[in-house]
Formats: structure tokens, sequence, C-alpha cells
């Protein structure tokens, strides 16, 4: 009996010019329409045992057979789901890629965006000045514990808290570190920031946060993707959308040791604002605010006096 996991090339290139027929159908405009083509292609280099060459030469159609996970039934169902109903293509299959590894995800954790990876590299560069070796570091607000487990592979010696008041996002980022093989490193708590690290006071090397930081009145008008399946718990920054900046800025001195560092991700137009915020505690020098690659100010760093 044939095995179902095998297509032809011939059947698999028909399937994605089918597919490229009803993105023109259904986008907007030629960015949204390339937008989609290429999250087409990142689908099937995800399910199919094709490559980004591969398929911009269409040199698989000649191919006896490919292994796919999924039927094309079932890709071509993914797919209406992800042009109709803008599900995050992310969620249809289960996972994503972030820095140098795959994470599960599911509509109960944020999909950890790429500008989030250089909060990691901010952390890195930070500890690389210490005096003293990473020993304890805390991830707020985990979600798929994507921060927290790229901390753990990054300080072979530290023990990661990863907190996070989902329980269902706990339960995909505790999924995540074992797949990872840092189970025994990453340490998962649920609760507020750091209300569960209580026994961590003066304790921690850093701590690094992607908090709620979109003020709430502009939740809704998030792009369909984002304000239709993702996480309000974890889009939703209050007001002015500094509620959660506001709050581990001010509860971080207390666990950070002397020269510590805090990391924060911040919207676009909060900078001066997270730097008065750390300013005003009087608790922390050397402020310093960092552009993403999009030359956007979306990180503040600090260190503990």
């Amino acid at each position: 009996m044939e095995n179902p996991s095998w297509v032809s090339g011939e059947a698999l290139w028909e399937w994605r010019r089918v597919a490229c027929q009803q993105v023109s159908a259904c986008a907007v405009n030629p960015q949204e329409a390339g937008a989609y083509l290429r999250e087409l292609d990142w689908m099937l280099m995800a399910v199919a045992e094709v490559d980004r060459l591969a398929l911009r030469l269409e040199s698989y159609r000649n191919r006896p057979a490919i292994n796919v996970e999924r039927s094309l039934a079932d890709l071509s169902t993914l797919w209406q789901r992800r042009l109709q109903e803008k599900v995050p293509l992310q969620y249809l299959l289960g996972r994503t890629t972030w820095r140098d590894f795959t994470l599960a995800v599911a509509p109960g954790v944020l999909i950890p965006r790429p500008e989030t990876e250089l909060l990691v590299d901010l952390a890195i560069a930070a500890a690389a000045t210490m005096a003293v070796e990473p020993s304890h570091w805390a991830d707020l607000g985990t979600g798929s514990g994507a921060i927290a487990l790229a901390l753990a592979r990054s300080f072979p010696q530290a023990i990661v808290h990863a907190v996070d008041a989902s329980a269902s996002a706990l339960t995909i980022a505790k999924q995540n570190a074992e797949q990872l093989g840092l189970a025994d490193r990453v340490l998962f708590y649920r609760g507020s920031w750091l209300e569960p690290l209580e026994s961590l006071q003066g304790k921690l090397t850093g701590i690094a946060s992607n908090p709620p930081y979109i003020p709430s009145a502009l939740v809704p008008a998030l792009q369909p993707e984002v304000a239709r399946h993702e996480p309000h718990l974890a889009l939703d920054g209050g007001t002015d959308g500094l509620e959660f900046l506001r709050v581990i800025a001010e509860r971080a001195p207390q666990f950070l040791q002397s020269g510590g560092v805090l990391l924060l991700e911040m919207m676009a137009g909060q900078a001066e604002a997270v730097a008065d915020i750390l300013k005003q505690s009087g608790c922390y020098c050397n402020i310093q605010i960092h552009c993403d690659l999009a030359g956007i100010q979306r990180f503040a760093e600090a260190y503990r006096i």
C-alpha cells in the first residue's frame, strides 16, 4: 500500500499553483500578496522535504516522490483558514522557528517575534561585561518560553526562572523546554511577574521581559491575525501601555544583584517614558535605549546600582 505521506513532485507543484491563485484572488494589494506567498513557501518548507531554492526554481516538480507531513487535502484546509480566517500560520502548524531552534506554539501563547531575539543578544552582551558568571536569570511573561530557553542555551551554568500568569502558556513552555533538553535548567512558575520569585530577592544576575505593552484602546485595531487570534493577556498593557513595564521596573531592584541587568522590550514611542520610569526609581544606572533592526527604539537596558 502506498504511504500516504508521500506525494509526487507534480502533485505538490499543482497544489502550490492553485494556492498561489487563491492568494491572487484574496490579497488586497501586492504587498499582502507577497507576504502570503512567502508564508506559503515557508509552510511547504516546514511540512515537505523541499527547500527555498527548489521552490523558486520549481525543480521539485520532477521528483517522483516527496515526503510531506500532512495530506494535500489537509494543507488545503490549513491554507484556506490562513487566507479566510486570518489564523496565523504558526498556530496552524503548531510551531515556529526562533533564533536557532523550533518552538511549539498554540493560540494560548504569543507568537515570538524576530525582533525579540535582540533582547537575548543584549543579555549576552551585558553578561560579557559582568565580573561574575551569570547564575540566576528571570524571564517574566515567558509565553512559549522563547526568551528563557535562549538564555539557558546562552548561559550553560545558569538557572533560568520563567514566570507566566497563563497555565496554558506554561504547559507549552514546559513542552518546549523538554524538547530542547533544558527542563533541568529552566524552572517555571505560575503567577504575576516577580511575585513567585520572592526567595530569589537579591540573587538575580539579570531579568529579561517582553511584557504586554500595547495600550488597551489599540488592541482591537491591531492586524486581524493578532487581534482575533493572539492572547490579549499577552498584548494589553493597560491604558497607556506602560502598566506592566512600571511594575517590573519598580520591583526588579529588590531581586537583582548589585550590577545586575534589567532588559525590557517596548513598543515604538515608549522609549522616553520607560527611560523616565527607570530614572525616577533611583535604583538604576547606565540606562540605555536600543533600536531593533528596523531602527525602532525597542529595548531598555538598565543596571542595578
